[in-house]
């Protein structure tokens, strides 16, 4: 997918979020007073409700009681366009608008004896001989089975009510775009960790960016997902729990973008944190929505400080993008805040994985020029001019006291070449290859300088893999600075180990004496081939020694896994 065609598309849905404002306001609410009982003179608009309280602190579950809220109407509605009342509410219950029965939802009084009805977002019709400029009371008869301590009105808007519909479906439009969004790139990025999956950063952000198009979609989908009240405190839940996975994984992810000291203990300090505020707040889903966003952002903005401060690449960037987030939540609510800061934290977190698949791209580059400079090393290697013409001058020898010996000696250097042949452009062979290509070799030297050469090996696992040419380059130097043993022999020995944290291979020559001037500080030709060709396979988790001992020369290659 185009990255930049997303980042610009969320950048426009953030300042769409920050900038979308409604229009006037066409009402004024004063405080709300509550009283239970059941009266319907209760819903009168003179009624006097002096002595009613501001709220309710004791109730029983199913119990019927009353809400009057004043409302002071500011303009007179426009012909042919009445107000609408949009309520979200807990519980059943019916509504009076100047003591007029305007709407009803579900059974108050009822609710132990008939199933669930009614929304928890409900909209009314305001009559339009009611609606005029002036003060007007909205009167709710209510009752709470499920939860009786809500006894609170926690939204109440008053518009013209083609426009809280539309404003409505507008706001869903632009939201479910914005999801959608995150959904795509989402699966995009789950599809590049599956082709890759060491790639631990791209499943984390792509975890990131699902959970915030789940907690987008689940928090914009009441328009058209009718839900009682009795299912909002699950539904509150869930919302929770979404907020919980984002909290966690995007300070996790900048910690895998810019290490730090204990970084293992402080990340189950802050999982602690917000564990605990999941499970003591749960019901206070506003408390535990600004807790965990809260602490996000701290935690968030002291991993890319350590960072910034390092000089690690992209830190200051997302570091702006952090600080810019905290003034669009001092400037706008909570919500518009909440979806606008996740929307530009997300494209830093993009920022950074751009810059690190940038990064791995040209390593990867790098280490085909690598690769490549090795093949040709190798090629050279085999085919150098002293070794064809020492080579050649032993055949002819051979061919002329013993022509038996010559067709082996010719067959033995053509199986050489053959088996350079299959692994010069490979990254990895079999060890038993390796072994093949080295007693082949042996098998030359051999013919060559009459010396007899013994290969042994202990512990080898034929299923394991190692870069190529690297012991037969180690056996070329045993064989170049090592003298033969009084019996005419010199003898090699390859030792595998292996255990949960490394592999070991070790390399023995057994000489009458080697020649120290290969244990100074300036590295050969064949060591340099060693440690690139360790490097291109393994990366830094290798290490290589050479050393001479009593016996004769130690070479050491361990494979950290």
């Amino acid at each position: 997918m185009n990255l930049k065609a997303f980042n610009l598309l969320i950048l426009v849905s953030s300042l769409l979020l920050v900038t979308s404002c409604s229009q006037s306001p066409v009402f004024k609410e004063h405080g709300t007073v509550y009283k239970i009982g059941d009266q319907e003179a209760w819903a009168s608009k003179n009624w006097n409700d002096q002595n009613w309280k501001g709220r309710i602190t004791q109730m029983q579950a199913g119990q019927v009681f009353w809400s009057r809220t004043q409302i002071d109407i500011l303009n007179t509605p426009e012909p042919l366009r009445p107000y609408g009342l949009r309520l979200e509410v807990y519980g059943e219950y019916e509504v009076f608008w100047d003591g007029v029965l305007i709407g009803k939802n579900g059974n108050p009084g009822q609710e132990a004896e008939l199933p669930p009805e009614g929304k928890l977002w409900t909209t009314f019709g305001i009559p339009t001989h009611l609606s005029d400029a002036g003060k007007h009371v909205l009167a709710l008869r209510t009752s709470l089975l499920y939860f009786p301590d809500h006894t609170k009105i926690h939204e109440l808007d008053i518009d013209y009510y083609d426009d809280l519909f539309s404003d409505d479906l507008v706001e869903n439009a632009y939201m479910h775009i914005y999801a959608g969004a995150f959904l795509i790139v989402s699966l995009y990025f789950l599809f590049l960790f599956l082709s890759n999956r060491q790639a631990y950063s791209t499943l984390i952000f792509s975890i990131c960016c699902f959970l915030v198009f789940a907690l987008t979609l689940t928090v914009f989908s009441k328009e058209y997902i009718p839900m009682h009240y009795s299912l909002h405190v699950i539904r509150l839940q869930i919302l929770s729990s979404f907020l919980l996975g984002i909290s966690f994984l995007i300070p996790f992810y900048f910690s895998m973008q810019f290490p730090y000291p204990k970084r293992k203990p402080l990340l189950i300090v802050y999982a602690g944190i917000l564990i605990m505020v999941f499970l003591v707040k749960h019901q206070a889903f506003d408390f535990t929505a600004v807790s965990m966003g809260l602490g996000m952002w701290i935690y968030s903005f002291g991993i890319v400080s350590f960072g910034a401060y390092n000089n690690a690449r992209g830190a200051r960037l997302t570091l702006l993008t952090l600080l810019l987030t905290l003034v669009i939540y001092f400037v706008t609510s909570f919500v518009i805040s909440l979806y606008a800061g996740l929307g530009l934290i997300l494209l830093s977190m993009l920022y950074l994985l751009t810059l690190q698949r940038k990064s791995e791209r040209l390593a990867y580059e790098n280490s085909l020029v690598q690769s490549t400079r090795l093949r040709l090393e190798l090629l050279k290697k085999n085919i150098q001019p002293h070794f064809l013409m020492n080579t050649l001058t032993s055949l002819m020898d051979w061919v002329e006291e013993s022509p038996k010996k010559g067709v082996l000696f010719i067959e033995a250097l053509a199986k050489e070449f053959d088996l350079f042949n299959q692994i010069e452009d490979r990254t990895l062979i079999p060890i038993a290859q390796e072994i093949e290509l080295c007693r082949t070799h042996l098998e030359i030297m051999e013919y060559r300088k009459e010396v007899s050469y013994i290969w042994e090996q202990e512990g080898i696992d034929p299923n394991e893999k190692i870069p190529p040419a690297i012991l037969h380059t180690l056996l070329e130097n045993g064989i170049t600075h090592s003298l033969p043993l009084e019996d005419n022999a010199i003898r090699f020995k390859l030792v595998f180990e292996s255990n949960s944290d490394y592999k070991t291979y070790t390399f023995l020559t057994f000489a009458a004496s080697v020649n120290k001037a290969t244990n100074n500080n300036e590295e050969g030709t064949g060591i340099k081939y060693i440690k690139a060709r360790l490097t291109e396979s393994y990366g830094s988790k290798w290490k290589f020694t050479s050393k001479a001992t009593d016996d004769g020369w130690k070479n050491e290659i361990m494979i950290y896994s």
